[in-house]
């Protein structure tokens, strides 16, 4: 077989795979830093999570993290590591409230995903019940919705962090809460998100999974983490949920 032929085919068995997984869905749950938007588009995500380390710094609190995850660059690791180390703590929500922040002043220059708000639209005017299960903060998550106009397309079904940081993903919990309040079917729902701990948290609540990323590299790691489906692009998800949508 030829490259071409074979990445024709490649593509042929995605669509199947993609008509399958949307036609199937009467419920789709989205990640919100990928799927929907790209948050930190004009801030360095490790910048944010510096700034944390610093805050924890500044109050004498520098010893409840590990030299790696002060560099790891990730905030909500470090919100992880104090709430292991405080849980329940004031410390800790203190800590939380300042990570919102960031992520809520982040929402004013977030990137759009390419072709996510057609897609959120189509599914929704078919039919579809939609919610996002997400670490961010569900202020944040509303305050982009409702910037965009997609926040009727979600509300009530948005589901992040809360009071109890301890099951953030990919501990399965936002994803049960986000089947509970749609009132959905495990077996009827699929979550569309871009890294293992999504991955992780869709099977550990019974949902099938759809990766994304438009960074191959990070397209690849969903791969070797066992994801059977994944796309660089949401075009041909839209192009399947508007075929599903065809009288």
């Amino acid at each position: 077989m030829t490259t071409d032929a074979a990445h024709t085919e490649q593509a042929a068995h995605v669509v199947e795979r993609l008509d399958d997984l949307i036609g199937g869905a009467e419920h789709v749950l989205f990640d919100f830093d990928g799927p929907i938007c790209r948050l930190f588009a004009r801030s360095r995500l490790h910048e944010v999570a510096q700034s944390l380390v610093e805050w924890l710094e500044e109050r004498g609190s520098r010893a409840l993290l590990a030299d790696e995850e002060r560099a790891c660059g990730d905030p909500h690791a470090v919100l992880r590591a104090v709430s292991r180390a405080e849980p329940g703590g004031d410390l800790v929500q203190r800590l939380e409230a300042e990570l919102t922040d960031a992520e809520l002043l982040a929402t004013m220059t977030a990137w759009p995903t390419a072709y996510a708000d057609p897609l959120m639209r189509t599914l929704s005017a078919i039919g579809v019940g939609l919610a996002v299960a997400t670490n961010h903060s569900p202020r944040a998550v509303e305050a982009y919705l409702t910037g965009r106009g997609l926040r009727e397309c979600f509300v009530p079904h948005i589901h992040g962090r809360t009071t109890d940081l301890r099951p953030l993903k990919p501990d399965p919990d936002c994803v049960h809460r986000a089947l509970a309040s749609l009132g959905a079917d495990p077996e009827a729902s699929l979550m569309i998100g871009d890294t293992p701990s999504d991955l992780h948290a869709a099977r550990g609540a019974g949902v099938r999974f759809l990766g994304y990323s438009n960074d191959p590299f990070r397209a690849e790691r969903l791969r070797r983490a066992g994801a059977t489906v994944v796309v660089e692009s949401l075009e041909p998800v839209l192009e399947a949920a508007r075929r599903v949508g065809r009288p």
